[in-house]
Protein backbone atom coordinates (compact mmCIF):
# COMPACT_ATOMS: atom_id res chain seq x y z
CA UNK A 1 0.00 0.00 0.00
CA UNK A 2 1.11 3.44 -0.58
CA UNK A 3 1.88 5.30 2.36
CA UNK A 4 1.39 9.51 1.06
CA UNK A 5 3.02 12.50 2.04
CA UNK A 6 1.00 14.40 3.54
CA UNK A 7 1.37 17.56 2.15
CA UNK A 8 0.85 16.03 -1.16
CA UNK A 9 -1.36 18.95 -2.77
CA UNK A 10 -2.49 16.52 -6.45
CA UNK A 11 -5.68 15.23 -5.88
CA UNK A 12 -4.55 12.30 -7.99
CA UNK A 13 -1.34 10.53 -7.18
CA UNK A 14 -1.84 6.87 -8.57
CA UNK A 15 1.04 4.30 -7.88
CA UNK A 16 -0.20 1.14 -9.76
CA UNK A 17 1.93 -0.75 -12.58
CA UNK A 18 0.59 -2.17 -15.54
CA UNK A 19 1.57 -5.78 -15.91
CA UNK A 20 0.38 -7.21 -19.57
CA UNK A 21 -2.74 -4.63 -19.73
CA UNK A 22 -3.50 -5.07 -15.86
CA UNK A 23 -3.41 -2.98 -13.09
CA UNK A 24 -1.08 -4.22 -10.14
CA UNK A 25 0.23 -3.31 -7.05
CA UNK A 26 4.37 -3.71 -7.55
CA UNK A 27 5.68 -6.71 -5.34
CA UNK A 28 9.28 -5.95 -5.09
CA UNK A 29 11.39 -3.15 -3.34
CA UNK A 30 9.91 0.44 -1.32
CA UNK A 31 10.05 3.37 -3.98
CA UNK A 32 9.83 6.46 -1.95
CA UNK A 33 9.62 9.58 -4.45
CA UNK A 34 10.63 12.84 -2.75
CA UNK A 35 8.91 16.64 -3.69
CA UNK A 36 12.02 18.65 -4.93
CA UNK A 37 10.87 22.11 -3.68
CA UNK A 38 11.22 20.53 -0.07
CA UNK A 39 12.80 17.58 0.26
CA UNK A 40 9.92 16.11 1.64
CA UNK A 41 9.31 12.19 0.92
CA UNK A 42 5.80 12.43 -1.56
CA UNK A 43 4.80 8.78 -1.21
CA UNK A 44 6.35 5.79 -0.78
CA UNK A 45 5.04 2.57 -2.25
CA UNK A 46 6.11 -0.76 -3.17
CA UNK A 47 7.86 -1.16 -6.91
CA UNK A 48 7.93 -3.75 -9.04
CA UNK A 49 9.73 -6.92 -8.78
CA UNK A 50 11.67 -8.96 -11.10
CA UNK A 51 8.93 -11.17 -11.42
CA UNK A 52 6.62 -8.62 -12.73
CA UNK A 53 9.03 -7.41 -15.14
CA UNK A 54 9.60 -11.35 -16.33
CA UNK A 55 5.90 -11.74 -16.57
CA UNK A 56 5.64 -8.19 -18.63
CA UNK A 57 8.22 -9.81 -20.95
CA UNK A 58 6.40 -12.26 -21.47
CA UNK A 59 3.49 -11.61 -22.36
CA UNK A 60 4.87 -8.65 -24.46
CA UNK A 61 6.06 -11.63 -26.65
CA UNK A 62 3.95 -13.72 -27.08
CA UNK A 63 1.45 -10.63 -28.12
CA UNK A 64 4.07 -9.98 -30.59
CA UNK A 65 4.23 -13.75 -31.80
CA UNK A 66 0.30 -14.07 -31.80
CA UNK A 67 0.22 -10.61 -34.18
CA UNK A 68 -2.82 -9.29 -33.38
CA UNK A 69 -1.70 -5.84 -32.89
CA UNK A 70 0.55 -5.48 -35.44
CA UNK A 71 -1.86 -7.16 -37.90
CA UNK A 72 -4.51 -4.71 -36.87
CA UNK A 73 -5.13 -2.47 -39.96
CA UNK A 74 -3.07 1.02 -39.36
CA UNK A 75 -6.01 3.00 -39.71
CA UNK A 76 -7.40 0.67 -36.92
CA UNK A 77 -4.41 0.89 -34.40
CA UNK A 78 -4.66 5.34 -35.17
CA UNK A 79 -8.04 5.42 -34.05
CA UNK A 80 -7.64 3.56 -30.69
CA UNK A 81 -4.66 5.61 -30.04
CA UNK A 82 -6.34 8.37 -30.58
CA UNK A 83 -8.43 7.64 -28.19
CA UNK A 84 -6.24 6.69 -26.22
CA UNK A 85 -5.09 10.70 -26.25
CA UNK A 86 -8.25 11.60 -25.59
CA UNK A 87 -7.94 10.04 -22.38
CA UNK A 88 -4.80 11.76 -21.40
CA UNK A 89 -6.06 15.09 -22.88
CA UNK A 90 -9.27 14.94 -20.72
CA UNK A 91 -7.03 14.85 -17.43
CA UNK A 92 -4.20 17.24 -19.09
CA UNK A 93 -4.68 19.54 -15.90
CA UNK A 94 -4.43 16.73 -13.74
CA UNK A 95 -1.09 15.50 -15.59
CA UNK A 96 0.51 18.90 -15.31
CA UNK A 97 -0.36 18.86 -11.08
CA UNK A 98 1.46 15.26 -11.19
CA UNK A 99 4.77 16.93 -13.20
CA UNK A 100 4.66 19.88 -11.22
CA UNK A 101 4.91 17.86 -7.86
CA UNK A 102 7.21 14.93 -9.79
CA UNK A 103 10.09 17.11 -11.03
CA UNK A 104 9.68 20.81 -9.68
CA UNK A 105 9.11 22.50 -12.46
CA UNK A 106 7.53 25.38 -11.99
CA UNK A 107 3.42 25.79 -12.25
CA UNK A 108 3.63 29.32 -14.52
CA UNK A 109 7.34 27.83 -16.24
CA UNK A 110 7.09 28.35 -19.88
CA UNK A 111 8.51 24.68 -19.69
CA UNK A 112 5.77 23.27 -18.35
CA UNK A 113 3.66 23.28 -21.74
CA UNK A 114 6.69 21.12 -23.46
CA UNK A 115 6.12 18.67 -20.19
CA UNK A 116 2.27 17.78 -20.98
CA UNK A 117 0.17 20.45 -23.59
CA UNK A 118 3.09 20.05 -26.36
CA UNK A 119 3.69 16.08 -26.41
CA UNK A 120 -0.13 15.70 -26.38
CA UNK A 121 -0.13 17.68 -29.26
CA UNK A 122 2.88 16.25 -30.99
CA UNK A 123 1.39 12.73 -30.74
CA UNK A 124 -1.94 13.72 -32.86
CA UNK A 125 0.73 14.85 -35.58
CA UNK A 126 2.69 11.62 -35.31
CA UNK A 127 -0.59 9.74 -35.61
CA UNK A 128 -0.80 11.74 -39.41
CA UNK A 129 2.38 11.54 -40.39
CA UNK A 130 2.30 7.60 -39.43
CA UNK A 131 -1.15 7.64 -41.94
CA UNK A 132 0.78 8.59 -44.77
CA UNK A 133 4.00 6.87 -44.89
CA UNK A 134 3.61 3.88 -46.81
CA UNK A 135 3.49 0.38 -45.62
CA UNK A 136 4.94 -0.93 -48.87
CA UNK A 137 7.44 0.32 -51.34
CA UNK A 138 8.75 -0.36 -54.66
CA UNK A 139 12.45 -1.19 -55.13
CA UNK A 140 13.86 0.80 -57.66
CA UNK A 141 14.84 -2.10 -59.88
CA UNK A 142 16.42 -1.48 -63.30
CA UNK A 143 13.80 -2.23 -66.38
CA UNK A 144 16.41 -5.55 -66.97
CA UNK A 145 15.96 -6.58 -63.67
CA UNK A 146 12.61 -6.80 -64.09
CA UNK A 147 12.63 -10.26 -66.30
CA UNK A 148 14.39 -12.99 -64.28
CA UNK A 149 16.37 -16.19 -66.33
CA UNK A 150 13.40 -17.84 -67.26
CA UNK A 151 11.45 -14.96 -68.62
CA UNK A 152 9.28 -14.64 -65.99
CA UNK A 153 8.43 -10.67 -64.37
CA UNK A 154 10.04 -9.77 -60.84
CA UNK A 155 8.90 -7.09 -58.91
CA UNK A 156 10.94 -6.38 -55.92
CA UNK A 157 9.21 -4.46 -52.51
CA UNK A 158 10.04 -2.88 -49.21
CA UNK A 159 7.68 -3.98 -46.60
CA UNK A 160 7.90 -2.17 -42.92
CA UNK A 161 6.87 -4.50 -40.24
CA UNK A 162 7.70 -4.15 -36.19
CA UNK A 163 10.26 -4.96 -34.76
CA UNK A 164 8.85 -7.01 -32.12
CA UNK A 165 8.76 -5.82 -28.65
CA UNK A 166 10.32 -2.63 -27.54
CA UNK A 167 11.65 -1.93 -24.38
CA UNK A 168 11.32 1.63 -23.22
CA UNK A 169 13.98 3.45 -20.03
CA UNK A 170 13.14 7.06 -19.93
CA UNK A 171 14.46 10.10 -18.26
CA UNK A 172 13.49 12.04 -15.28
CA UNK A 173 13.28 15.92 -16.76
CA UNK A 174 10.15 15.82 -18.82
CA UNK A 175 8.92 12.49 -18.13
CA UNK A 176 5.60 12.29 -19.77
CA UNK A 177 6.72 14.05 -22.86
CA UNK A 178 9.68 11.31 -23.22
CA UNK A 179 7.55 8.40 -22.52
CA UNK A 180 4.84 9.36 -25.00
CA UNK A 181 7.28 9.97 -27.57
CA UNK A 182 8.49 5.98 -27.31
CA UNK A 183 5.55 4.47 -26.18
CA UNK A 184 2.99 5.94 -28.81
CA UNK A 185 5.28 5.65 -32.05
CA UNK A 186 6.28 1.67 -31.06
CA UNK A 187 2.57 1.28 -31.14
CA UNK A 188 1.22 3.06 -33.70
CA UNK A 189 3.75 0.53 -35.95
CA UNK A 190 2.30 -2.32 -34.38
CA UNK A 191 4.74 -3.32 -31.35
CA UNK A 192 4.63 -4.70 -27.77
CA UNK A 193 5.94 -2.09 -25.34
CA UNK A 194 7.43 -2.46 -21.73
CA UNK A 195 7.97 1.20 -20.29
CA UNK A 196 10.26 1.48 -17.21
CA UNK A 197 10.22 5.30 -16.63
CA UNK A 198 12.68 6.68 -14.44
CA UNK A 199 12.29 6.48 -10.58
CA UNK A 200 12.71 9.83 -9.60
CA UNK A 201 9.45 10.61 -11.69
CA UNK A 202 6.90 7.59 -11.59
CA UNK A 203 3.82 9.20 -11.34
CA UNK A 204 2.87 10.77 -14.54
CA UNK A 205 4.31 6.89 -16.25
CA UNK A 206 1.56 5.83 -13.80
CA UNK A 207 -0.94 8.25 -14.38
CA UNK A 208 -0.08 6.94 -18.19
CA UNK A 209 -0.64 3.37 -17.27
CA UNK A 210 -4.10 3.93 -15.26
CA UNK A 211 -5.31 5.87 -18.87
CA UNK A 212 -3.85 3.14 -20.78
CA UNK A 213 -5.78 0.42 -19.02
CA UNK A 214 -9.00 1.91 -19.86
CA UNK A 215 -7.98 1.71 -23.74
CA UNK A 216 -8.64 -1.48 -25.01
CA UNK A 217 -5.73 -2.33 -26.13
CA UNK A 218 -4.78 -6.29 -26.87
CA UNK A 219 -3.28 -7.96 -23.56
CA UNK A 220 -0.14 -8.13 -23.63
CA UNK A 221 0.81 -5.10 -25.67
CA UNK A 222 1.80 -2.69 -23.26
CA UNK A 223 3.39 -3.18 -19.51
CA UNK A 224 4.55 0.51 -17.83
CA UNK A 225 7.04 -0.82 -14.63
CA UNK A 226 8.62 1.58 -12.17
CA UNK A 227 11.61 -0.06 -9.38
CA UNK A 228 13.70 1.27 -6.70
CA UNK A 229 16.78 0.05 -8.38
CA UNK A 230 18.05 -1.08 -11.89
CA UNK A 231 17.55 -5.28 -11.82
CA UNK A 232 14.46 -4.68 -14.21
CA UNK A 233 16.37 -2.02 -16.61
CA UNK A 234 18.86 -4.67 -16.79
CA UNK A 235 16.84 -7.63 -17.60
CA UNK A 236 15.01 -5.50 -20.27
CA UNK A 237 18.21 -4.62 -22.16
CA UNK A 238 19.88 -8.49 -21.74
CA UNK A 239 16.81 -10.57 -22.46
CA UNK A 240 16.21 -11.99 -25.98
CA UNK A 241 13.12 -11.47 -25.71
CA UNK A 242 13.23 -8.00 -26.13
CA UNK A 243 13.51 -7.02 -30.00
CA UNK A 244 15.08 -2.90 -29.29
CA UNK A 245 15.80 -0.76 -26.60
CA UNK A 246 14.80 3.09 -26.43
CA UNK A 247 16.95 4.59 -23.91
CA UNK A 248 17.26 8.22 -23.06
CA UNK A 249 19.55 9.25 -20.55
CA UNK A 250 23.24 9.93 -19.86
CA UNK A 251 26.02 8.79 -22.29
CA UNK A 252 27.44 6.89 -19.53
CA UNK A 253 24.44 4.73 -18.73
CA UNK A 254 23.74 4.82 -22.83
CA UNK A 255 27.04 2.83 -23.14
CA UNK A 256 26.09 0.66 -20.33
CA UNK A 257 22.70 -0.11 -22.56
CA UNK A 258 24.35 -0.78 -25.46
CA UNK A 259 26.73 -2.90 -24.16
CA UNK A 260 24.11 -5.20 -22.38
CA UNK A 261 22.10 -5.33 -25.66
CA UNK A 262 24.88 -6.29 -27.94
CA UNK A 263 24.83 -10.05 -27.39
CA UNK A 264 21.54 -10.46 -28.27
CA UNK A 265 21.77 -7.39 -31.28
CA UNK A 266 18.67 -5.53 -30.12
CA UNK A 267 17.94 -2.76 -32.25
CA UNK A 268 18.90 0.36 -30.40
CA UNK A 269 17.50 3.95 -29.82
CA UNK A 270 19.66 6.22 -27.62
CA UNK A 271 19.54 10.05 -27.02
CA UNK A 272 22.06 10.76 -24.40
CA UNK A 273 23.98 13.51 -22.98
CA UNK A 274 25.02 16.99 -24.46
CA UNK A 275 26.67 19.79 -24.28
CA UNK A 276 24.97 22.11 -26.99
CA UNK A 277 27.38 25.22 -27.96
CA UNK A 278 25.45 28.79 -28.54
CA UNK A 279 27.49 30.61 -30.79
CA UNK A 280 26.71 34.31 -31.22
CA UNK A 281 28.64 35.88 -34.03
CA UNK A 282 29.58 39.22 -33.86
CA UNK A 283 26.51 41.21 -35.66
CA UNK A 284 24.42 39.54 -33.02
CA UNK A 285 26.28 39.58 -29.43
CA UNK A 286 23.80 41.65 -27.86
CA UNK A 287 21.35 38.76 -28.02
CA UNK A 288 23.24 36.52 -25.63
CA UNK A 289 22.66 38.86 -23.21
CA UNK A 290 19.57 36.31 -22.20
CA UNK A 291 21.54 33.50 -23.12
CA UNK A 292 21.84 32.31 -18.79
CA UNK A 293 18.56 32.88 -17.97
CA UNK A 294 16.97 31.04 -21.11
CA UNK A 295 18.93 27.79 -19.50
CA UNK A 296 18.53 28.46 -16.55
CA UNK A 297 14.49 29.42 -16.55
CA UNK A 298 14.09 26.23 -18.74
CA UNK A 299 13.94 23.61 -15.99
CA UNK A 300 16.70 24.95 -13.93
CA UNK A 301 19.03 23.74 -16.93
CA UNK A 302 17.61 20.30 -17.21
CA UNK A 303 17.58 19.82 -20.69
CA UNK A 304 19.62 17.99 -22.92
CA UNK A 305 19.61 20.09 -25.84
CA UNK A 306 19.95 23.40 -23.60
CA UNK A 307 22.90 25.93 -24.79
CA UNK A 308 25.25 25.59 -21.68
CA UNK A 309 28.15 26.62 -23.49
CA UNK A 310 27.94 30.15 -24.98
CA UNK A 311 30.71 31.54 -27.26
CA UNK A 312 30.48 35.17 -27.32
CA UNK A 313 33.55 37.24 -29.13
CA UNK A 314 36.36 37.61 -26.48
CA UNK A 315 36.62 41.37 -26.96
CA UNK A 316 32.77 41.76 -26.11
CA UNK A 317 32.92 39.08 -23.30
CA UNK A 318 33.29 41.19 -20.30
CA UNK A 319 30.19 43.36 -21.92
CA UNK A 320 28.01 40.24 -22.26
CA UNK A 321 28.90 38.53 -18.45
CA UNK A 322 27.72 41.64 -17.09
CA UNK A 323 24.63 42.13 -19.17
CA UNK A 324 23.93 38.11 -18.39
CA UNK A 325 24.24 38.70 -14.64
CA UNK A 326 21.49 41.20 -14.60
CA UNK A 327 19.25 39.41 -16.20
CA UNK A 328 19.48 37.04 -13.19
CA UNK A 329 18.06 39.81 -11.54
CA UNK A 330 14.27 38.74 -12.99
CA UNK A 331 14.91 35.16 -11.43
CA UNK A 332 12.46 34.26 -8.68
CA UNK A 333 13.48 30.93 -6.96
CA UNK A 334 11.03 29.09 -5.09
CA UNK A 335 8.36 26.27 -4.33
CA UNK A 336 7.00 24.81 -7.97
CA UNK A 337 3.24 25.88 -6.60
CA UNK A 338 4.31 29.51 -6.02
CA UNK A 339 2.88 31.24 -9.24
CA UNK A 340 5.65 34.02 -8.60
CA UNK A 341 8.75 31.23 -9.11
CA UNK A 342 10.49 31.25 -12.28
CA UNK A 343 13.19 28.94 -11.05
CA UNK A 344 12.45 25.61 -9.49
CA UNK A 345 14.99 23.08 -7.89
CA UNK A 346 16.80 20.63 -9.79
CA UNK A 347 15.95 16.73 -9.44
CA UNK A 348 17.80 15.56 -6.23
CA UNK A 349 20.14 16.09 -3.65
CA UNK A 350 22.99 14.18 -6.04
CA UNK A 351 22.25 16.46 -8.28
CA UNK A 352 23.16 19.51 -6.61
CA UNK A 353 26.14 18.14 -5.38
CA UNK A 354 26.61 17.71 -9.15
CA UNK A 355 26.16 21.37 -9.62
CA UNK A 356 28.81 21.88 -6.91
CA UNK A 357 30.88 19.87 -7.78
CA UNK A 358 31.26 21.35 -11.44
CA UNK A 359 31.37 24.50 -10.23
CA UNK A 360 34.43 23.74 -8.17
CA UNK A 361 36.24 21.79 -10.97
CA UNK A 362 35.73 25.11 -13.13
CA UNK A 363 37.50 27.29 -10.38
CA UNK A 364 40.26 24.81 -10.56
CA UNK A 365 40.73 24.85 -14.15
CA UNK A 366 40.69 28.69 -14.21
CA UNK A 367 36.97 29.87 -14.28
CA UNK A 368 35.50 32.21 -12.46
CA UNK A 369 31.93 32.91 -10.59
CA UNK A 370 30.43 35.66 -12.17
CA UNK A 371 27.02 34.82 -10.77
CA UNK A 372 25.37 32.22 -8.25
CA UNK A 373 27.91 29.41 -7.55
CA UNK A 374 26.32 27.78 -4.48
CA UNK A 375 23.10 25.78 -3.39
CA UNK A 376 20.51 28.27 -2.70
CA UNK A 377 19.68 28.93 1.28
CA UNK A 378 16.51 27.36 1.05
CA UNK A 379 14.64 23.78 2.05
CA UNK A 380 14.63 21.92 -1.23
CA UNK A 381 16.93 20.27 -3.71
CA UNK A 382 17.80 24.47 -5.27
CA UNK A 383 20.96 25.52 -6.73
CA UNK A 384 21.65 28.92 -7.85
CA UNK A 385 21.56 30.29 -11.75
CA UNK A 386 24.85 30.44 -11.99
CA UNK A 387 27.06 31.80 -14.79
CA UNK A 388 31.00 30.94 -15.05
CA UNK A 389 33.59 33.40 -16.94
CA UNK A 390 35.77 30.03 -18.64
CA UNK A 391 38.68 30.88 -19.68
CA UNK A 392 39.03 27.78 -22.89
CA UNK A 393 36.95 24.67 -24.21
CA UNK A 394 38.87 22.46 -22.00
CA UNK A 395 37.47 23.45 -18.80
CA UNK A 396 35.33 20.86 -17.34
CA UNK A 397 32.51 23.01 -16.97
CA UNK A 398 32.80 22.95 -20.82
CA UNK A 399 33.49 19.66 -21.05
CA UNK A 400 30.96 17.37 -19.13
CA UNK A 401 27.55 17.64 -19.43
CA UNK A 402 26.24 19.21 -15.54
CA UNK A 403 22.24 19.21 -16.09
CA UNK A 404 21.55 22.12 -13.70
CA UNK A 405 21.71 25.73 -13.93
CA UNK A 406 25.10 26.75 -14.85
CA UNK A 407 26.58 28.24 -18.22
CA UNK A 408 29.78 28.45 -19.40
CA UNK A 409 30.76 31.63 -21.29
CA UNK A 410 33.88 31.20 -23.32
CA UNK A 411 35.29 34.13 -25.60
CA UNK A 412 36.61 33.51 -29.17
CA UNK A 413 39.13 34.94 -31.27
CA UNK A 414 37.32 34.40 -34.91
CA UNK A 415 34.81 32.55 -36.22
CA UNK A 416 36.60 29.63 -37.24
CA UNK A 417 38.23 29.25 -33.55
CA UNK A 418 34.24 29.60 -32.23
CA UNK A 419 33.55 26.76 -34.85
CA UNK A 420 36.36 25.01 -33.95
CA UNK A 421 35.52 24.87 -29.68
CA UNK A 422 31.82 24.17 -30.54
CA UNK A 423 33.28 21.09 -32.67
CA UNK A 424 35.73 19.83 -29.62
CA UNK A 425 33.54 17.77 -27.58
CA UNK A 426 32.71 14.12 -27.39
CA UNK A 427 28.83 15.20 -27.36
CA UNK A 428 26.84 16.72 -30.54
CA UNK A 429 23.27 16.56 -29.38
CA UNK A 430 22.32 20.17 -30.68
CA UNK A 431 23.59 23.95 -31.14
CA UNK A 432 22.68 27.10 -31.95
CA UNK A 433 23.59 29.75 -34.13
CA UNK A 434 23.00 33.58 -33.72
CA UNK A 435 23.25 36.50 -36.28
CA UNK A 436 21.81 39.33 -38.19
CA UNK A 437 23.46 38.49 -41.54
CA UNK A 438 21.44 34.89 -42.14
CA UNK A 439 23.90 33.47 -44.94
CA UNK A 440 26.99 33.96 -42.61
CA UNK A 441 24.85 32.02 -39.35
CA UNK A 442 23.67 29.21 -42.02
CA UNK A 443 27.57 29.00 -42.77
CA UNK A 444 28.68 28.72 -39.54
CA UNK A 445 25.71 25.99 -38.59
CA UNK A 446 26.23 23.97 -41.40
CA UNK A 447 30.14 23.74 -40.12
CA UNK A 448 29.01 22.35 -36.77
CA UNK A 449 29.18 18.59 -35.88
CA UNK A 450 25.43 18.13 -34.10
CA UNK A 451 22.45 16.35 -34.79
CA UNK A 452 20.08 19.20 -34.82
CA UNK A 453 21.42 23.01 -35.74
CA UNK A 454 19.03 26.22 -34.67
CA UNK A 455 19.79 29.03 -36.88
CA UNK A 456 18.32 32.12 -34.82
CA UNK A 457 15.50 30.01 -33.55
CA UNK A 458 14.19 27.10 -31.79
CA UNK A 459 11.91 24.04 -33.37
CA UNK A 460 10.65 21.19 -32.27
CA UNK A 461 7.86 19.35 -34.42
CA UNK A 462 6.79 15.95 -34.47
CA UNK A 463 7.37 16.19 -38.15
CA UNK A 464 11.09 16.95 -37.42
CA UNK A 465 13.25 13.92 -36.33
CA UNK A 466 16.21 14.81 -33.23
CA UNK A 467 18.99 12.79 -32.55
CA UNK A 468 22.85 12.85 -31.47
CA UNK A 469 25.73 12.70 -33.00
CA UNK A 470 29.29 10.98 -31.57
CA UNK A 471 28.57 10.24 -27.92
CA UNK A 472 25.11 12.01 -27.77
CA UNK A 473 23.29 8.73 -28.95
CA UNK A 474 22.34 6.64 -32.16
CA UNK A 475 19.03 6.85 -34.13
CA UNK A 476 16.49 9.53 -33.94
CA UNK A 477 13.24 10.62 -32.30
CA UNK A 478 10.06 12.23 -33.71
CA UNK A 479 9.83 12.84 -37.76
CA UNK A 480 9.73 9.57 -40.26
CA UNK A 481 13.16 8.65 -38.91
CA UNK A 482 11.40 8.15 -35.68
CA UNK A 483 8.70 6.26 -36.53
CA UNK A 484 10.90 4.46 -38.83
CA UNK A 485 13.26 3.42 -36.15
CA UNK A 486 10.47 0.95 -34.50
CA UNK A 487 10.01 -0.74 -38.03
CA UNK A 488 12.14 -3.53 -39.43
CA UNK A 489 12.80 -3.47 -43.61
CA UNK A 490 11.87 -6.92 -45.04
CA UNK A 491 12.12 -7.16 -49.48
CA UNK A 492 10.12 -9.41 -50.74
CA UNK A 493 10.77 -10.39 -54.22
CA UNK A 494 7.93 -11.55 -56.27
CA UNK A 495 8.46 -13.61 -59.27
CA UNK A 496 5.19 -14.62 -61.84
CA UNK A 497 4.96 -18.06 -61.87
CA UNK A 498 5.53 -20.09 -65.31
Amino acid sequence: MATLAPEAAVSWLPTKLLVAGQLAAGEGPEMTVRNPSSGEVTASFPGASLAQFHSAIAAARAAADKGEWANTPLVRRVAKLRALLDLMVARSDDLRSLIVTETGIPIKSFALEAQVGSPLKQMEVMLDLCLKLPELEENPISLDERINAQGGFVQSIRRYVPVGVVAAISAYNFPLHINLWKLMPALATGNSVILRPSPLTPFSAFALAEIVAQAGLPEGVVSILAEAGAEGAQLLTTDPRINMVSFTGSTEVGGIVAGQAAPSMKRLQLELGGKSAQIYLPDRVEAAATAAIGVCMAHAGQGCVLGTRIFVPQERKAEVLQAMKASLAYAVIGDSTDPATTMGPVISESQVNRCARYVELAVAAGASVVAGGKRADRPGYFFEPTILDVPDNSNPAAQDEIFGPVVAVIGYRDVDHAVEMANDSPLGLSGYVYGKDARQALDVAKRIHTGTINVNAFFASANSSSGGHKMSGIGRERGVEGIRAFQDVQVMNLGSAT
